[in-house]
């Protein structure tokens, strides 16, 4: 698995942050054919700029992120931690990433993570795994994205750090109709990335942006690089429980309500073995090319 420990090193590199100063950070963005920011890339740089300032044994349950402006690929990313607050449990934290524009700092990202000690469980449930077909018993996504062209060139290349399981094709989906509008997908980090939870939830973070905004389109079906194009709008993951980003994990993705252009989409994600790890939420812009 050379090849996967290749795309895992390469993941650790876009997470491995500079300390430029106390509590700012900067991060670069890997050279692409696309050469495009994506924005799980800014959301899993800016959550590991927040824990970095965070003591020990304080892992994020939550963040919530706004995308403020498109990033420029060729500028470097700085990521400003302000601490808000230290409490005997918790510890929160608003990140600002910037870059310069014209001689001029601008804010392109915002982000405030949540951090908890953990506790004893008072309460103690999660949604079933979908029972779905097991990932060794599906195509990849370059299997699917045989005879798309240049379709699916996109998002092989941003993509091309993760594997990916998706159950149907997602280069040629059919209209789905309530209330089976869910859409599954297996992935992971291709190669192995090191024992540390903080590392793990960034990669998921990572993860989660590749296609969430697609449930946005699950019910007129199409794709992106034909008649649509997307944005995110904000982003937000909350984690009930360790996960490896590295193993196997179900990512499904549904959208209740879309209006005026915009697109409201969740996820929800299990590891292998079934545990409910993580809940994700998402508002996206689609608009249709030329407009």
């Amino acid at each position: 698995m050379s090849g996967g420990g290749s795309q895992a090193a390469a993941l650790m590199t876009v997470l491995d942050l500079e300390e430029r100063a106390p509590d700012v950070f900067v991060g670069q963005t890997p050279t692409t054919r696309l050469q495009r920011i994506f924005g799980g890339q800014v959301a899993g740089q800016a959550l590991v700029a927040a824990g970095r300032t965070v003591a020990g044994g304080r892992g994020v349950h939550s963040l919530h992120s706004y995308f403020l402006r498109p990033g420029d690929p060729h500028e470097e990313l700085r990521y400003t931690v302000e601490r808000i607050r230290d409490g005997r449990s918790f510890s929160s934290r608003r990140v600002i990433a910037c870059q310069r524009r014209r001689g001029e700092d601008v804010a392109v990202f915002a982000l405030t993570a949540d951090f908890h000690a953990g506790e004893h469980a008072v309460v103690a449930h999660a949604r079933p795994m979908p029972d779905v077909p097991r990932p060794e018993e599906l195509p990849s996504l370059a299997d699917h994205a045989a005879g798309h062209g240049e379709l699916a060139a996109p998002a092989l290349e941003i993509s091309r750090a993760v594997e990916q399981r998706p159950l149907g094709n997602p280069f040629a989906p059919e209209p789905k109709t309530p209330p089976h509008t869910q859409t599954h997908a297996w992935m992971r980090v291709a190669g192995r990335l090191p024992d540390d939870a903080a590392v793990h939830a960034a990669a998921l973070t990572f993860v989660t942006d590749l296609t969430l905004l697609s449930a946005g389109l699950a019910r007129v079906g199409g794709g992106w690089g034909g008649r649509y194009v997307g944005a995110s709008l904000d982003h937000a993951v909350w984690f009930h429980a360790p996960v490896r980003a590295d193993e196997w994990f179900l990512y499904e993705t549904d959208s209740p309500a879309a209006s005026a252009g915009r697109a409201l989409c969740f996820g929800s994600i299990w590891s292998a073995g079934g545990t409910h790890v993580a809940t994700v939420a998402q508002e996206g812009l689609i608009r249709t090319l030329g407009e």
